[in-house]
């Protein structure tokens, strides 16, 4: 059991046929920060061999879950833990691709120490995956980097600053303001007094906005980021179509950065 489509996507891949994934989010109609969890959650928890969290504040209902209900030889695996990333951190991990290796491989050991017997099995889906099944994925990141390292860029909130890290570009958004928006509270004056300086001033190349996270002042910035002729690029939390695979899903988002960057 995944709890986000993100990580799902990831451990359907590396299980192949002997394992069978549900991840309970999996709409980008779906508010993860809001999510309340079923009873068909806990069902699905109380079941699974594997629980895989994201951790950092992000789904905390997951804990809760598994404890209320534990189960013998069952293993949590939260990828904040895994990656040191704590509560109060940035939550957003599957868009750091170093935080993606990593999690790829402890999926792999964890299917493993759950069926041994195919360990092998386990080992041959892992470095498909990363050889393979990523190489999109890689190419792009690798390409963004040599293209675009070091340009400014605007962003609606925090689930677009591990990326940004990741490729070198300068996020110039006011670290307290991708804060505030990322957990829904209201940003502080001057920060969006900044952003809007940024902006009719033609300080960034592209505007990165969350879709799935419209506030009234992210709305507005995103306006004028268009009058200005500022490039707009639409990122997700969740990925797009349901059911898409993780790479896929990244890759046009990747894709069209780098389309919005070139511009």
């Amino acid at each position: 059991m995944a709890a986000e489509s993100s990580w799902g996507s990831i451990a359907a891949q590396l299980g192949g046929t002997r394992v069978h994934v549900t991840s309970v989010i999996a709409s980008a109609a779906i508010d993860p920060h809001d999510y309340e969890p079923t009873a068909q959650d806990a069902r699905a928890i109380a079941t699974a061999r594997l629980v895989i969290a994201n951790g950092a504040g992000y789904d905390p209902w997951v804990g809760k879950l598994a404890a209320a209900g534990p189960a013998r030889g069952r293993i949590v695996l939260t990828v904040s833990d895994l990656v040191g990333v704590h509560a109060g951190g940035n939550p957003h991990l599957w868009y750091s691709p170093g935080d993606v290796r990593r999690v790829v491989h402890a999926i792999s050991r964890d299917y493993a120490r759950l069926d041994p017997a195919h360990a092998s099995f386990y080992g041959r889906r892992e470095h498909a995956f990363e050889t393979a099944g990523l190489a999109r994925y890689d190419r792009l990141l690798s390409d963004l980097r040599r293209r675009f390292h070091g340009d400014p860029v605007g962003a609606s909130e925090s689930v677009f600053a591990p990326l940004a890290t990741a490729l070198g570009l300068d996020l110039r958004t006011p670290a307290s303001f991708l804060r505030a928006v990322g957990e829904g509270t209201e940003p502080a004056v001057a920060d969006v007094t900044a952003i809007d300086r940024q902006i009719a001033r033609g300080q960034i190349a592209v505007w990165v906005v969350n879709g799935q996270n419209r506030t009234p002042d992210v709305e507005r910035l995103t306006s004028a980021a268009r009058k200005r002729g500022i490039p707009v690029v639409t990122i997700t939390e969740t990925p797009t179509p349901a059911g898409v695979r993780f790479q896929d899903w990244q890759a046009r988002q990747l894709e069209a950065l780098a389309e919005a960057l070139a511009r």
